[in-house]
């Protein structure tokens, strides 16, 4: 039975969340929290938590913060950012956090329900344009489905280890990927792989 934690301070919006979710699978059940203090110590209780939901906006303690002692403490608990601050920014540093995927608040509730599906079976869900605008950048150099995930994580700041820790994948395969976006790049370093990305205006 897969068991959801909500973070969410504004109780009708949670409520909302849970009971959207509760179509995902019979006998789901969601955990509610309005602040990152009570969420910790539920997740302390219950080690059988499958997924995280986070907003950003809480009155304790940033989203992004709590998304960081979450990937120290939890691991291996994937967690979803859902929150209206939808910018571009705002997304790259929740991937960069931790975060395993985001939503927009302005999102309907089958996309929060996919977007949970897609993450508790490995993926990394988006908000719809930041979707768009990998897969432009894909086709425009060519990069495989991996690699444009790669690319995402290396524009957030994380190490090789990191990626491989986010994707699943050994740290191997990763050098594998990063050799290839080089060359796609016309690079031969990640610095310089940083620089052309943000020249060439590649938004992940």
């Amino acid at each position: 039975m897969t068991k959801i934690l909500i973070v969410e301070d504004h109780a009708l919006v949670r409520e909302a969340m849970a009971q959207r979710l509760a179509r995902l699978e019979p006998g789901l059940e969601c955990l509610e929290s309005a602040g990152t203090e009570d969420a910790l110590a539920l997740l302390d209780a219950n080690a059988d938590v499958d997924l995280a939901i986070v907003d950003l906006m809480l009155p304790d303690m940033n989203g992004f913060s709590l998304l960081a002692v979450l990937a120290k403490r939890f691991p291996d608990l994937p967690a979803i950012v859902v929150s209206a601050m939808d910018d571009e920014a705002s997304v790259r540093r929740a991937f960069a956090a931790g975060a395993s995927g985001f939503v927009s608040k302005a999102s309907s509730g089958d996309v929060l329900v996919q977007a949970v599906r897609e993450t508790l079976e490995g993926g990394m869900p988006t908000p719809a344009r930041a979707a768009a605008a990998a897969q432009s950048d894909t086709q425009r150099y060519r990069f495989t489905a991996a690699q444009a995930r790669v690319v995402e994580l290396l524009s957030a700041g994380c190490s090789n280890r990191e990626i491989a820790e986010r994707l699943g994948l050994t740290e191997g395969t990763v050098k594998v990927h990063v050799t290839a976006i080089y060359r796609a790049l016309g690079v031969g370093s990640r610095s310089q792989a940083l620089v052309a990305i943000a020249r060439s205006g590649v938004q992940l």
